[in-house]
């Protein structure tokens, strides 16, 4: 069996730098322990996305499309079909006066919050620090070592992927979900969800939501 866009998929995945070879990303607890990553506070398993849904980069979307089930593959992903070639407008040049106003040491390396863009300080020069705002991973190919685990066919299962909570209940195709969403996207929410998940006729957000004071 092969996959197909709109396929709903269930992944384990290792995602590595090609020229290092270091992991930035993966779902497998085994080798985050073997490679001395591991993070107690995260929880490692597989990943459910569906394909054609840009819920990960493209080229890896685009790579997973077609490919049999239950066999490992070696992805390539280039920069442009990754995270793109790096941006030089977006490597600023900040005085210091704004690092000690937000009571913060910089250092080359450091990756922090700016004005609501996250960016990773790359030098460190008297008075003046340049701050590069593009992704970490922009510039970089990449490898992706994944096991297409199985073609989710539960309803449920499928939902819940999309909606990122486990609060749901389904009873003759009618969906229940516990979870806050703004009401003027409701409709929009249920329409996008009902043409993913043709199945599904009624979807219903159970959680009230917060209303402005």
């Amino acid at each position: 069996m092969k996959t197909k866009k709109g396929d709903f998929i269930e992944i384990d995945f290792v995602g590595k730098v090609k020229d290092s070879n270091q992991i930035f990303d993966l779902t497998l607890e085994k080798v985050a322990k073997e490679n001395n990553i591991h993070n107690p506070k995260q929880t490692y398993k597989p990943v459910i996305i569906c394909l054609g849904q840009n819920e990960i980069i493209k080229g890896l979307d685009e790579e997973l499309t077609d490919k049999e089930i239950n066999k490992q593959l070696t992805l390539e992903i280039p920069t442009e079909r990754a995270f793109g070639k790096k941006n030089p407008k977006l490597m600023k040049l900040i005085s210091a006066n704004k690092f000690k106003k937000e009571k913060i040491t910089p250092f080359p390396g450091l990756q922090l919050n700016l004005d609501g863009m996250i960016g990773t300080v790359r030098a460190v020069s008297g008075g003046r620090i340049i701050v590069d705002f593009n992704h970490p991973l922009a510039g970089k190919n990449l490898i992706y070592e994944v096991k297409i685990n199985k073609i989710v066919k539960d309803t449920k299962e499928k939902l819940k992927s999309l909606l990122k909570t486990d609060k749901i209940t389904i009873k003759d195709n009618e969906a229940k979900a516990d979870i806050q969403i703004p009401e003027p996207i409701q409709k929009e929410i249920e329409k996008q969800i009902k043409k993913l998940i043709p199945e599904l006729k009624k979807i219903t957000f159970t959680k009230p939501t917060k209303k402005d004071n």
